[in-house]
């Protein structure tokens, strides 16, 4: 290569160097989509009022994209481009996904991380008939009756199925597991005392928690939650080391420019530490967190070695989460 050849190649690199920062400081000029899994569920109501909460600051619209859950939200936004106008909002199905079933896209490699936005951990419950206070006093029932307990769960995958297994792997227990269709009929037969255990969310047990229906024992999160006040933790309750919860973060196809991912995750943390939107957000029994793109990304990396283990113990990647 010639001395005049590099010159216009180096020349024609700045250029295109210069229209890239360009673009990203004047961003955004027009609407941004955001990708998100299901409708009426906990991506599409926290999406909605992210949306709500940084359209202003943005000064563009937002608009939301729903698509089936599973791992279409990711193929979709994997593949668009790098721009920064299109975001993808998901959580588990998202992250999981992948170490349960094929897919196109890896998690970290087809992905930059803008924010996590938000989480929500579940609460270990057992029927009121139960003879156990705390954990350390199931995991020892659950020792001294191998195979005789069981947990219900609401499909493979489930936030609920991989708290469980979790819990399994950790405490060298054996539990059985009944699958049910859904959240509801999971707790009637834990309510009606034919299932002796399960991790169900906030909203779908805290009133039979405080009616005395159903007995808590901790809360999966790594410190106590404000969703259950006074409830230990399973780590501190008898299985040190224990955490798990429903994360849903905000990304953006891998490529998309620096200083745009650090706009989004400044006006990310700025709206997840709004009154009003932390309020909505406890309401439906998830904590606002709004974090660093390092930070969200360590939680993704951290959350797929951890439960690629118990995924590969349990045997789980035959069903789509």
């Amino acid at each position: 290569m010639t001395i005049q050849k590099f010159c216009e190649l180096a020349v024609i690199s700045m250029i295109a160097l210069a229209a890239h920062d360009a673009s990203a400081q004047e961003y955004p000029v027009r609407a941004i989509r955001i990708i998100t899994p299901g409708v009426g569920g906990s991506s599409d109501f926290t999406t909605r009022l992210l949306a709500q909460a940084i359209t202003g600051p943005l000064g563009q619209q937002i608009v939301i994209d729903n698509r089936p859950t599973g791992p279409i939200p990711g193929e979709i936004a994997s593949k668009a481009a790098p721009d920064g106008y299109t975001l993808l909002l998901s959580g588990g199905s998202f992250v999981i996904g992948p170490l349960v079933q094929k897919t196109s896209y890896d998690p970290i490699t087809d992905f930059v991380a803008i924010s996590l936005i938000s989480t929500q951990p579940s609460v270990l419950v057992v029927h009121p008939s139960m003879p156990v206070n705390s954990v350390k006093e199931l995991i020892a029932l659950a020792k001294a009756r191998p195979g005789a307990m069981n947990y219900s769960m609401a499909g493979i995958g489930s936030s609920g199925h991989l708290a469980a297994e979790l819990f399994k792997y950790m405490a060298k227990v054996d539990v059985a597991q009944i699958n049910y269709k859904g959240a509801g009929a999971a707790l009637t037969d834990l309510l009606a005392g034919q299932v002796h255990m399960t991790f169900a969310t906030a909203a779908s047990v805290v009133p039979l928690m405080k009616s005395g229906r159903l007995k808590a024992l901790a809360v999966t999160s790594a410190k106590p939650s404000a969703l259950f006040p006074g409830l230990p933790t399973v780590a501190s309750s008898g299985l040190p080391g224990y955490e798990t919860g429903s994360n849903l973060g905000l990304l953006a196809p891998a490529g998309t420019p620096q200083p745009i991912i650090a706009r989004l995750s400044m006006e990310v943390i700025r709206a997840m530490k709004l009154p009003d939107i932390k309020e909505k957000l406890m309401n439906a029994g998830t904590e606002a967190v709004g974090s660093t793109p390092a930070e969200f990304e360590a939680t993704m990396k951290a959350e797929m070695s951890k439960m690629g283990k118990v995924i590969k113990s349990a045997g789980i990647g035959t069903g789509a989460i």
